[in-house]
């Protein structure tokens, strides 16, 4: 079944497709037997099999990586820079191949893809140079007789769970903190798309990285228990997870039993403010950047679009035509501006929003259905006056949906922005300096972006506030796989 996926992924390096589980450093199927198909959501085609683990495999995983963490976190620094940064060289090396194997498993167009393949391995070259500074500090003594050290070290192995919208990307952000501190991993990857995280095992073997030190652990049947034995296992000393927030909710519980360090991205509702002072040319690209991406399928992107009245028609009008020109087709196409969603229950979510919110007075401009035909099409679609009581202001959409309510005053986009529990990130376009500030502080989000659409970055810290989650990725999130410990030397 392996050269047969590979064939369907028609890469320059065909062993970067691999069909099985990792664990050990040793390529394995599952003990029951069983596959998981993987498809191309852009024309339902099977790409290749993947085994069904479950719970023995995931142990065998955890064990398997508690083993490898005695000798990872004894090398030095400056070793695990030196694996991460030929791990980073590789991805640049394959960075077509693995673009490729994004396009096709997750239907986001090849130009996109190439983009994340950029932005994941950043990560790698970002958190190699983090792995040499992890310094500690000498704190003044209240005694004469002490001197106190402080000094960082790894938390042990990890286990990181990942959704399918970045394969590549929420991988590497948490990977590479995790090895650049010394800690090892087991891997569950999203079963729409693994081919991109067992692609990125293989590489970091070539890399130099030892067995053990990585391990995948794929599932779908049985991610329950999968899911459970990573978080609750004590062995396990961290959980690093993105996904949905009732997701996140029970996998916090489960870590919290033997009080594991826990970081969580989880889901967001992210407003979009558009004042009356703004740049209209200019908010209107930050919104098909931040908003269509990804067809719509990102954490950060924008899920409620509110106006100032003054500049309302303007906005409106300019955002429908340039959705209008769009191109949705398959991501392999050169002319494809937008690929499929991912499966049919997110079709199923869009069409749901967009029927709520026109049942509740709001106008179609653009789109409003699925496309018909083979794929998981859905038209991107502009919606004019839509309620603040739709579903949608309410709910995290996940599709190509850009849905605007009208707001008068400051103060009252300030109050709709905030009335979410979750608080990942928000967006606003002004050119009045006093409004950034007040605004920017006043949005209970983790990040903001005045006159930008794009946020993402290797080298900030990417988090929530409120029910979005805990801890933060990238920037200096070394720190979050890492115990900080006090050494008290006394008798001097």
């Amino acid at each position: 079944m392996a050269s047969t996926a590979a064939a369907n992924f028609g890469l320059n390096d065909a062993s970067l497709i691999r069909t099985q589980g990792f664990i050990n450093g040793q390529w394995v199927d599952a003990q029951e037997g069983g596959t998981i198909s993987v498809t191309n959501p852009a024309t339902g085609e099977v790409l290749g099999t993947i085994p069904e683990m479950a719970l023995t495999e995931t142990k065998q995983a955890i064990d398997a990586a508690a083993e490898a963490f005695k000798a990872w976190s004894k090398t030095t620094a400056k070793q695990r820079h030196d694996i991460l940064k030929k791990f980073y060289d590789l991805m640049q090396q394959h960075q077509d191949d693995l673009a490729r194997i994004i396009t096709l498993e997750n239907g986001k167009p090849l130009s996109e893809a190439k983009g994340e393949n950029a932005y994941s391995a950043s990560f790698l070259e970002w958190f190699a140079e983090e792995a040499v500074r992890t310094y500690g500090e000498v704190v003044p003594s209240a005694f004469p007789q002490i001197r106190n050290v402080v000094i960082k070290q790894p938390v042990g192995g990890g286990s990181i769970l990942t959704p399918w919208n970045f394969p590549s990307a929420m991988i590497t952000r948490k990977l590479a903190a995790a090895l650049a501190a010394g800690c090892t991993a087991v891997i569950k990857p999203p079963p729409e798309t693994p081919f991109s995280c067992l692609a990125l095992t293989e590489l970091a073997t070539r890399a130099g990285v030892p067995p053990g030190v990585i391990n995948v652990v794929t599932t779908q049947a049985n991610v329950n228990e999968v899911g459970r034995e990573m978080c609750s296992n004590p062995i396990v000393r961290k959980v690093s997870f993105t996904g949905s927030t009732p997701v996140a909710k029970a996998l916090y519980g489960l870590a919290s039993g033997t009080m594991k360090k826990v970081s969580i991205e989880a889901g967001g509702n992210a407003p979009f403010v558009v004042f009356d002072d703004a740049d209209i040319d200019a908010a209107v690209t930050g919104a098909i950047a931040c908003k269509f991406r990804g067809s719509g399928q990102t954490c950060v992107c924008a899920n409620r679009i509110y106006v100032q009245s003054s500049v309302y028609a303007d906005f409106a009008s300019r955002l429908a035509e340039k959705v209008s020109a769009f191109k949705v087709g398959n991501g392999l196409d050169s002319e494809t501006t937008h690929g499929p969603l991912i499966h049919e229950r997110a079709i199923e979510k869009v069409q749901r929003h967009v029927e709520d919110a026109v049942s509740k007075g709001a106008q179609v401009l653009v789109g409003g259905q699925r496309i018909q035909g083979t794929g998981t099409f859905f038209a991107p679609t502009v919606l004019a006056d839509v309620p603040q009581s739709a579903l949608i202001n309410h709910e995290e959409t996940f599709g190509p949906l850009a849905a605007i309510t009208r707001f008068e005053t400051e103060d009252e986009v300030i109050r709709l922005a905030n009335d979410t529990p979750v608080g990942l990130a928000g967006y606003f376009y002004s050119r009045d300096v006093g409004r950034v500030w007040r605004v920017a502080e006043a949005l209970e989000v983790g990040m903001v972006g005045v006159n930008t659409g794009l946020i993402s970055q290797n080298v900030i810290p990417f988090g929530g506030v409120k029910e979005s989650g805990i801890g933060r990725e990238g920037g200096h999130g070394i720190g979050e796989y890492m115990n900080t410990k006090l050494i008290a030397i006394g008798g001097l």
